[in-house]
């Protein structure tokens, strides 16, 4: 079913996005009541870095994975959570943290942004894009193109957060997410945006064409190419990319 693609910037003209066929994510709803995880923890692989953690309200397993750049399958697993991956307010898990390896297998760490609001909004992206199989780099760097890494901005055209994501856009992502998306809450945005560039990446053959169809529109892409301040913003993700990539800021 098409969809329509409202630009998140003012542009006068009219976009739509191709129709897509996806993998619903699997998610693990909080539920107050469960029991608390067992002393005797399942073990980890070796590049885990085990963190104690102690579970707030509206904690999801989901999310913290997410947040904490780890697997969801391994914090339940971990924890003896279940099928269900319950959580119980208060109760301390232990969350197995995924280390970075670079191509010769040294540990390495991403580059940290001073600004404790915006390296919150870098590691929930980079988790996010993970967690779907998404670069976290290209994820990133269209993140801080659009927003900066700040979560409080909303576009003209209504885009919002970290990711700018339309609410049209989050609720076309929601089919993907197999849940509701909230883009007002961190975890959310990064979702729908990471979710949005796989979809468009099963979509487009080049990567240039992935960047620029976030921006403008998967459909006007394949009608007009792409338009001047289109691939101006498509430089811009790609020499962002590539400081990331080498461990430097955004910017």
């Amino acid at each position: 079913m098409p969809r329509a693609d409202h630009p998140r910037h003012h542009r006068p003209r009219t976009r739509a996005f191709a129709t897509a066929v996806g993998v619903l994510a699997a998610t693990f709803a909080t539920v107050l009541t469960a029991a608390p995880a067992h002393a005797d923890h399942q073990q980890v692989p070796a590049d885990r870095t085990l963190v104690s953690y102690v579970v707030q309200p509206g904690d999801t397993v989901s999310g913290l994975a997410v947040e904490h750049r780890a697997w969801t399958a391994e914090i339940v697993a971990h924890n003896h959570l279940g099928r269900t991956g319950a959580l119980q307010v208060g109760q301390r898990i232990e969350i197995p943290v995924v280390g970075e390896r670079s191509r010769g297998g040294s540990q390495t760490t991403m580059w940290q942004h001073p600004d404790p609001e915006r390296e919150k909004v870098r590691r929930v992206v980079a988790g996010a894009a993970r967690n779907h199989g998404v670069d976290p780099q290209l994820a990133l760097a269209v993140s801080w193109q659009e927003s900066g890494w700040q979560m409080g901005v909303v576009s003209h055209a209504r885009a919002i957060g970290a990711m700018q994501v339309l609410p049209s856009t989050g609720r076309w992502m929601e089919d993907y997410a197999g849940r509701p998306l909230d883009l007002r809450r961190l975890g959310d945005n990064a979702t729908a945006g990471v979710l949005l560039l796989d979809v468009l990446s099963r979509h487009t053959q080049r990567r240039t064409h992935k960047i620029a169809a976030y921006y403008q529109g998967l459909g006007a892409v394949r009608e007009h190419g792409l338009y001047d301040e289109t691939r101006a913003y498509v430089d811009n993700v790609a020499a962002i990319k590539r400081r990331l990539e080498a461990g430097r800021p955004p910017a």
